[in-house]
C-alpha cells in the first residue's frame, strides 16, 4: 500500500513540510480529518492540492502520514 518511493524519502518530505507550507505536519493531518470524506488515496491527494494549493508530492506525503496514523489507530 506504499505510496511513497521509501520510508526515508517519506520522512524526508514530512521534515520539509513546515518549511515549505507554513505549517506543521499536525495541522495538515487535521485538516485532513475535518476534510471530506474521500475514499481512494489519489482522491484526498487531489483534494488536497487544489484545496489548499499544496505540492503533488507535499501532498502526497501527508495523505500517506495520515493513512498510516490511521491504519496504526485502528490496532490499539
Amino acid at each position: 500500500m506504499s505510496h511513497v518511493l521509501s520510508e526515508e524519502t517519506h520522512r524526508n518530505m514530512l521534515a520539509r513540510i513546515p518549511e515549505c507550507t507554513g505549517r506543521e505536519v499536525a495541522d495538515w493531518l487535521r485538516t485532513v480529518d475535518e476534510g471530506p470524506s474521500l475514499f481512494r488515496f489519489e482522491e484526498k491527494v487531489s483534494w488536497l492540492r487544489h484545496e489548499h494549493d499544496l505540492a503533488y508530492g507535499h501532498a502526497k506525503a501527508i495523505i500517506h502520514e495520515y493513512d498510516l496514523r490511521r491504519a496504526a489507530r485502528k490496532f490499539l
